[in-house]
């Protein structure tokens, strides 16, 4: 076991041994993901209710704190409960209180089916919670975890193997779900319900959206593509509007270098989360790299190019046949170094792009883009 396991585990134990006064009702579902993570699950939920045998207001969905601005619309009819995960897994007085609200809750059913997890947060969670009846995927596991993982799936769990590494996560939630409905339910493409907003772009022609930005450095396609492609698209009589963290892209030459060009509206730190979904669900084309923004625009229904790197490829994008939309495309130049989980050892710097990202052309998006770029539909 790992010392912080041993640092949370006095705290945790008095969690799970607290009093329990209420009669316990309802499914928890665990979801400490992402947003990219979130939106591959959410369709899948809504089978829940019939797979479970549980009424639809009597799921909670507990997860994380960076999606929590867009629930009450992209999970109506749930209940939500939000944490901030990086303080769970840090900060031991807010663990704890977040413990005891998971064991206040009283769920009668316990589910967690990420298969990219961190036990010392999900697992924990689920074995505080003590649900008469609790059911896991089979994680992912390396050495490190081996101890806690199987620690925690010991504890009277059902455990589902939803299929080796690199198996989509969109085909592993529904493997999940048939398994507890004990019959076949189909993968379908990733789809989240979203309001209908004017965007924050005002009137004019069309636009495309170009998100540079990653939390993570290595996967950020290098932005003079980005901005080559926003020439082609100001050519074509589009509007460019630029999103993202500013953090994520600090150098201020490339805003200085498009601040007077015609038709390019740089949104860069400007826009809530709720905004950027309007502004992704109108646009004639977004481009982004591999994060959470992404899988939004996919499963808001707009035309998406996502530039994808070999870390852990086919686990997250591209999405495999059958659950592909028409509205996506993954761009990517394969390499005999693919599934390095991100430990990249071509790298010069850590903060460098990674090779695989780096080796998309520019060439490569446009041509994707340029296909996409087709009247809307309604």
């Amino acid at each position: 076991m790992r010392r912080r396991w041993w640092l949370f585990r006095p705290l945790d134990l008095i969690a799970r041994h607290w009093p329990v006064l209420r009669k316990r009702r309802g499914l928890l579902v665990i979801r400490m993901d992402g947003i990219g993570d979130m939106v591959l699950f959410r369709r899948v939920l809504d089978h829940y209710a019939a797979a479970f045998a549980v009424a639809k207001e009597d799921i909670t969905i507990l997860g994380c704190a960076s999606w929590q601005s867009i629930t009450d619309v992209v999970f109506a009819g749930y209940r939500v409960k939000v944490i901030d995960e990086h303080a769970f897994a840090r900060r031991p007085v807010y663990r704890f209180a977040v413990s005891l609200w998971v064991r206040g809750l009283a769920p009668e059913i316990c589910v967690c089916d990420s298969y990219f997890r961190r036990a010392l947060m999900a697992d924990s969670l689920a074995w505080v919670a003590d649900a008469p009846r609790q059911v896991t995927s089979l994680p992912y596991i390396n050495e490190p975890t081996r101890s806690e993982f199987l620690f925690y799936m010991s504890q009277g769990a059902e455990v589902i193997n939803t299929g080796d590494y690199p198996t989509h996560e969109v085909i592993r939630h529904y493997r999940f779900v048939s398994a507890v409905s004990g019959k076949t339910v189909a993968p379908r493409p990733p789809r989240i319900p979203w309001r209908d907003a004017k965007p924050p772009v005002g009137d004019g022609a069309p636009y495309v959206v170009l998100n540079p930005g990653s939390n993570e450095p290595g996967r950020r396609w290098p932005l003079a593509g980005y901005l080559g492609l926003a020439e082609r698209f100001r050519k074509k009589g589009l509007r460019v509007v630029f999103v993202g963290v500013a953090e994520e892209n600090p150098d201020d030459a490339w805003r200085r270098a498009l601040k007077d060009k015609p038709g390019v509206i740089d949104l860069t730190g400007r826009t809530t989360l709720a905004q950027l979904l309007d502004l992704m669900k109108g646009a004639a084309c977004v481009i982004g790299n591999d994060s959470g923004p992404a899988h939004l625009s996919i499963a808001l229904g707009a035309p998406t190019v996502v530039v994808v790197g070999g870390g852990h490829f086919g686990c997250f994008v591209p999405y495999p046949a059958g659950v592909a939309p028409e509205n996506a495309r993954f761009v990517y130049q394969e390499m005999e170094c693919y599934h390095c989980f991100w430990r990249c050892p071509k790298r010069a710097a850590k903060n460098d792009v990674f090779p695989c990202i780096d080796a998309v052309s520019e060439d490569m998006v446009w041509a994707q883009a340029r296909a996409l770029l087709t009247p809307r539909r309604d």
